[in-house]
């Protein structure tokens, strides 16, 4: 019997090697794989790229840079919506990235479909141009460094000597709560944009929007391959959209892929 607590740890450090092992494993395979998409790209064998990238996603491994390179690749190959949906992830990951916005831009002129973005008018509008100046990550960081202020001039308040100084740690403190208020709720206010924003993009060659969430139903419009779309709701096995023109209709789940 004294021996069984021995082998019971034994068998608990060989799972947590095993474990180490198979982690540094797929690390290294999928540095490999991404090392090698990069080599294959620059010698122009997009094809053999974007399966090398695919493998290291396949890995459950991703990055900003990997969905970049891969959406790269496709883009290289003309095929607009697996070009798309990637810039489109790699911009979920690094929002503000010039160069990403500028490649899906020129995937973007590969689409079929010259969908209007009709902007929205109104308090909303300026809210929402406000708030999206900064990721909602940037804007908590914005906040705490406010936070770190007001604890700042909350302590030159205290120990200044003369009452004009004061006079202007206290404003400065009414301003500095100000600022934190506003960082703290443009951030939530990012957050629950990001976290109900769901946009897909059309991988169909050609489908039909529907006005009903029914294969019987009349076609509203139809879409082609690339187009950008966002989930307003699912039933069964269609799902509500709308376009950036405020356009909605019934599309079918496998006509298009989620982004997020």
């Amino acid at each position: 019997m004294g021996n069984v607590p021995h082998r019971f740890t034994y068998i608990i450090n060989m799972k947590k090697i095993v474990f180490l092992l198979l982690l540094t494993t797929q690390v290294f395979f999928a540095q490999t794989g991404f090392e090698a998409g990069n080599a294959l790209y620059q010698k122009g064998n997009y094809q053999e790229a974007a399966s090398a990238y695919e493998g290291v996603l396949a890995t459950k491994k991703h990055s900003a840079e990997l969905y970049f390179n891969l959406a790269n690749s496709y883009y290289k190959l003309n095929k607009v919506a697996p070009a798309i949906y990637n810039y489109e992830k790699a911009l979920v990951l690094c929002p503000n990235d010039s160069e990403i916005k500028n490649n899906l831009k020129f995937a973007q002129k590969l689409q079929i479909d010259e969908i209007k973005d009709v902007p929205k008018v109104g308090f909303d509008r300026l809210l929402r141009d406000f708030t999206a100046m900064f990721h909602y990550n940037e804007w908590a960081w914005i906040a705490i460094t406010f936070a770190i202020l007001f604890l700042s001039f909350f302590t030159g308040y205290f120990l200044s000597q003369t009452s004009s100084a004061k006079m202007i740690f206290f404003f400065g403190l009414f301003l500095l709560a100000f600022l934190i208020i506003v960082s703290l709720l443009a951030a939530l206010f990012e957050k629950s944009h990001y976290d109900n924003e769901r946009p897909a993009v059309v991988f169909a060659e050609i489908t039909a929007v529907k006005s009903e969430p029914k294969a019987s139903a009349s076609d509203v419009f139809m879409l082609h391959e690339g187009t950008t779309v966002y989930v307003m709701d699912k039933l069964d096995d269609w799902k509500k959209i709308e376009l950036t023109d405020g356009t909605e209709g019934w599309i079918e789940s496998s006509a298009i892929k989620e982004v997020k």
